[in-house]
């Protein structure tokens, strides 16, 4: 059996052991590397069984494929505007051993920092994306958004910008649009009003500018389901599971007689906490749900009522 290893090397299955003497008849020792065992090739006897072998999990036949599969370094990622293949120097001055760099090794240090961000961002478009994915990340990490969004909201901007979308559209507005679509399409949604209050753009030029990326890039991007937003006004106003449950069955409810349709998913979701609330008996007031969700007490108090009464079997009524 031949076979081929990384470094281009062809063996049948055993390869020589260096220094290695049979204890029976004192010849020479070979590795069996298909069998995982180091037997004599004289008298054939078995002296160790069961290596760990070391080597890749995969196998290759020429050396063209060794070079095509070999791993190294860290996985590549959206997240970076050369999806992380060109290196960093470290922002730390000093050496390997810990010990701080003289001046002109810090100036030199310095120097070479500043090349290096240069050839990594060699046009306007690598400048652009560097800045757009670093608001992507701030923005996420403000918001407690997990990795997968980020990698999802880098490709829809990556889109965005291949396919000459951002003329007439600030980096900030087309970053800030990708990453609500983004939380949108895995079903962790945030409210308009969150997003925008950490980004650097106001509410109508987000809007325009996730409407025209959405239309243009056919994205597909279900409506926010209201039960999505209880779980996390829940745990911020402390309520019990039991209430937490009430409010889902009530907004089940009102979505299974149709009342759901045409209404913000905030102000039911916040709606539907309160009224578990009051249900469960829990000291939670129409202020503090007001301050979580960030909607008026005048809507938490319109819609609270229409989910009672569509629970109690009446008509739902009211339009946002």
């Amino acid at each position: 059996m031949t076979e081929t290893f990384e470094d281009g090397r062809e063996t049948t299955g055993e390869r020589k052991r260096a220094g290695g003497t049979c204890p029976e008849c004192g010849g020479l020792l070979t590795d069996d590397v298909v069998h995982g065992e180091t037997a004599c090739s004289d008298c054939g006897l078995v002296v160790a069984e069961n290596a760990i072998d070391p080597g890749p999990e995969w196998r290759v036949f020429n050396p063209e494929e060794a070079d095509s599969k070999t791993r190294v370094g860290a996985p590549t990622t959206a997240m970076w505007h050369d999806k992380g293949l060109s290196t960093t120097i470290d922002w730390q001055n000093r050496d390997s051993q810990g010990n701080p760099l003289s001046a002109s090794q810090r100036r030199t240090l310095h120097r070479l920092r500043l090349w290096n961000q240069r050839f990594t961002a060699e046009n306007a478009q690598d400048r652009n994306l560097r800045q757009a994915l670093g608001e992507i990340d701030r923005m996420a990490s403000a918001l407690g958004l997990p990795n997968d969004v980020r990698e999802t909201a880098s490709v829809i901007y990556r889109q965005a910008l291949k396919q000459d979308l951002l003329p007439g559209r600030s980096i900030e507005a087309v970053a800030t649009a990708s990453l609500y679509a983004a939380a949108r399409q895995a079903g962790i949604p945030r409210s308009i009003v969150e997003m925008t209050g950490v980004s650097r753009v106001d509410e109508r030029e987000f809007r325009r500018a996730y409407r025209y990326i959405v239309r243009e890039l056919g994205l597909v991007v279900q409506l926010a389901d209201p039960v999505q937003y209880v779980r996390r006004y829940a745990s911020e106003l402390g309520l019990s599971a039991e209430a937490e449950n009430v409010a889902c069955d009530l907004l089940a409810n009102a979505q299974r007689l149709g009342f759901h349709s045409g209404k913000s998913p905030v102000t039911l979701a916040a709606a539907a906490v309160y009224a578990a609330a009051v249900v469960t008996n829990e000291d939670v007031t129409q202020t503090d749900v007001s301050s979580v969700a960030d909607v008026s007490d005048v809507t938490i108090r319109t819609r609270y009522k229409e989910l009672l009464a569509a629970a109690d079997g009446g008509p739902g009524s009211g339009d946002d």
